[in-house]
């Protein structure tokens, strides 16, 4: 697992992002950053206002798409193609 400390601003803003997206899965977070999800649920803790972080833990609680296990066999991508664009 990467410690917290180790992860840069930019990182951490990252995860974030990814930590919100509804079609990122917690897995995907695993794999680039080494955060699993007890020290995903830390960090977002730590960043997050206690009301930003109470609406994220209820968001990711309920969403199948954010637990691998759970997601619809085929859906491999972590996002939409047309998501990110290219410059």
């Amino acid at each position: 697992m990467v410690a917290h400390k180790s992860l840069s601003d930019s990182d951490i803003s990252r995860i974030i992002e990814m930590a919100w997206e509804d079609r990122t899965p917690l897995d995907a977070i695993e794999k680039l950053y080494g955060l699993n999800e007890p020290a995903l649920r830390q960090l977002m803790r730590r960043e997050l206002r206690p009301s930003s972080f109470r609406l994220w833990r209820q968001r990711v609680s309920g969403r199948v798409t954010k637990h691998q296990a759970l997601r619809p066999a085929g859906i491999e991508r972590a996002y939409c193609p047309t998501q990110y664009k290219h410059k």
